[in-house]
């Protein structure tokens, strides 16, 4: 397995267990981003420059609010309790947060923490940076709980199921 499948699948767990999350707290989520891409559009978007690299890994909706999230993983840092992103990541956030304002865009970390790239930039503003680093790094403690962000856990029936809940036909 490739470097790039071996990140994929992680991202991929992380996705999934971001949109749970979000579904026990009554949103709809969606997948979207490079993740979704046919390999052949995933392998030229690799080689080129653009923010579409960047793009949001999930829509989610409740009601009239509307959100773009970007997860996260293998983040934070186990030794320096810093979360690392990219600055290219942090740049293409700032644009598509302009761009599509006012659709606020969140990362969601491993740890199911939440900052926005407007937060990472700020948070990182007066940091000593080396003139080689590519990363911003923020401390942990700065981050949102995620249901500070996205509410709490809503009660449901024993007979309302998620789409992701559910098991296919003749499975049990």
């Amino acid at each position: 397995m490739s470097d790039w499948d071996t990140r994929k699948t992680v991202g991929e767990l992380h996705e999934v267990r971001v949109m749970r999350e979000l579904e026990h707290r009554g949103w709809t989520a969606h997948r979207c981003g490079q993740g979704t891409y046919p390999s052949a559009i995933r392998e030229a978007l690799r080689r080129s420059d653009t923010a579409l690299r960047q793009f949001p890994d999930l829509i989610a909706s409740r009601g009239r609010d509307l959100v773009a999230i970007d997860a996260k993983t293998s983040l934070p840092s186990t030794t320096s309790e810093r979360y690392a992103v990219s600055r290219t990541c942090v740049r293409a956030g700032l644009v598509f947060a302009g761009a599509n304002a006012p659709i606020p865009l969140f990362y969601v970390f491993g740890d199911l923490r939440v900052l926005t790239p407007a937060e990472v930039a700020y948070y990182t503003a007066d940091s000593w940076r080396p003139a080689s680093g590519a990363y911003h790094l923020v401390s942990t403690a700065r981050a949102h709980r995620f249901d500070e962000v996205f509410g709490a856990v809503v009660a449901r029936s024993a007979s309302h199921h998620t789409l992701t809940e559910r098991a296919a036909p003749g499975c049990t």
